[in-house]
């Protein structure tokens, strides 16, 4: 019988190496012909001449797999390691990803473990190392949550940082769609922090710039570009990132299918046109562009939290994943969610289990929808641990996914405030 004691652990604290031989052959049979199918561009500055074959930090914005894609064609044929959590090592074996220079974390928990190895990558293999700072995937196209403790991680590396910023890699797969539409796509890569700058800047000076740098709208640039997106099922999933009507404002009723959006409760429906925007078929179209609309659930959900209504709670089948091997069935749990936290309780290991995140240590959450055919489900991690927890309620994990950024955002206010209060 497996029990806490004896389950499998990854080990994080084990050292990384340059990339073997067969990174280059999945470079050439994987990532290069599906960017020349796309008719894939990378523009790079001048001013990434002088990085040319030294060790690098580079940040990438994550909105689908083929990020990894331009990032190997961006940095050819420089070796690169680079980081991916246990889901990943569990899909594709640790071995496969260990001669790949693969990295393992657990998502949104600090790790020691990790911060030495990216110096060992850049001081000591002199790699490039890359890192997707966002931690998971876009949900609406724009920015994700970045921590402000990015810039002092950043500046912690004491290596030049460059960005590979990247366009059209959410609206040819949005993560609620599991559709890839193959349409072109497009990245720039510019210095953020130059080799000369690297000592005189502060972590508040790299932060600002790393904002600025990931400042993106891939419904905006499709719709300046005038990308079309004629695919007959474009819409399907969308419903998973509007839960919430913007005609009535009930949640949890809405749905989509083809190239149309609609409530089940109100009866209104949309249509996305070949350009990402949405037209309703009838009467006001109240948000034409769909970040707008995922904005304006994110605002609803913070008024939630400042006036004290917000609560959730739901019955969830729980799985953990304490190393890359297996996913561990514990039956049925619960995951409740207040302004003052997040809480999972269950049987784990045959152990009655509390699992309890205070707002600021979790800021954001990792979210899968229909993750590998079996739901919805959010993915909440120790250091020892990663739970996976699997809803009985329909569309509500963006909806969690906002409210864990914006509790955090909430208590890291008032920490601010009790500072200066002190002083």
């Amino acid at each position: 019988m497996v029990t806490r004691q004896n389950v499998r652990r990854f080990d994080f604290k084990k050292k990384p190496h340059k990339p073997y031989f067969l990174m280059y052959v999945a470079k050439y049979v994987i990532s290069f012909p599906d960017l020349k199918k796309r008719g894939a561009v990378i523009r790079k500055s001048e001013d990434m001449k002088e990085l040319e074959g030294k060790p690098y930090l580079l940040l990438v914005n994550h909105a689908s797999l083929v990020d990894l894609n331009l990032m190997l064609k961006a940095t050819h044929p420089y070796p690169v390691n680079n980081v991916m959590t246990l889901e990943g090592f569990n899909e594709y074996t640790e071995p496969l990803m260990r001669h790949l220079g693969v990295l393992g974390k657990r998502k949104f928990v600090t790790d020691i473990n990790l911060i030495r190895n990216m110096k060992y990558c850049l001081h000591e293999l002199k790699t490039i190392f890359t890192l997707f700072p966002e931690t998971r995937y876009s949900l609406d196209g724009c920015t994700s949550f970045l921590p402000d403790s990015l810039g002092g991680l950043v500046r912690m590396m004491n290596v030049p940082v460059a960005m590979l910023k990247i366009r059209g890699n959410f609206v040819t797969s949005p993560h609620w769609s599991h559709k890839n539409k193959g349409i072109a796509v497009e990245a720039d890569m510019f210095p953020i922090v130059k080799p000369e700058e690297i000592k005189s800047l502060s972590a508040e000076e790299v932060m600002a710039r790393i904002r600025e740098a990931f400042e993106y709208d891939d419904y905006r640039w499709q719709l300046e570009n005038k990308v079309v997106i004629d695919h007959p099922d474009r819409t399907n999933g969308l419903h998973c990132l509007l839960y919430k009507c913007a005609a009535c404002g009930e949640e949890g009723h809405m749905n989509s299918g083809g190239c149309e959006l609609w409530c089940e409760k109100c009866g209104k429906r949309w249509r996305q046109n070949e350009y990402g925007q949405l037209e309703a078929l009838e009467g006001e179209t109240e948000f034409p562009h769909i970040p707008d609309w995922s904005k304006w659930e994110r605002e609803c959900v913070r008024k939630e939290i400042e006036d004290g209504t917000y609560y959730f709670e739901d019955d969830v089948r729980v799985k953990t994943l304490p190393s890359w091997t297996k996913f561990y069935d514990h039956g049925m749990g619960k995951l409740i969610q207040t302004p003052e936290g997040t809480r999972i309780e269950c049987k784990a290991y045959g152990e009655d289990t509390v699992v309890e995140k205070p707002p600021l240590e979790l800021y954001s959450m990792h979210i899968e929808y229909d993750y590998r055919g079996r739901g919805d489900c959010v993915d909440i991690s120790t250091a020892d641990e990663s739970y996976w927890l699997y809803l009985t309620r329909r569309d509500a994990v963006t909806k969690l996914s906002f409210a864990t950024e914006e509790i955090y955002k909430k208590a890291c206010a008032n920490a601010n405030f009790a500072k200066r209060t002190r002083k």
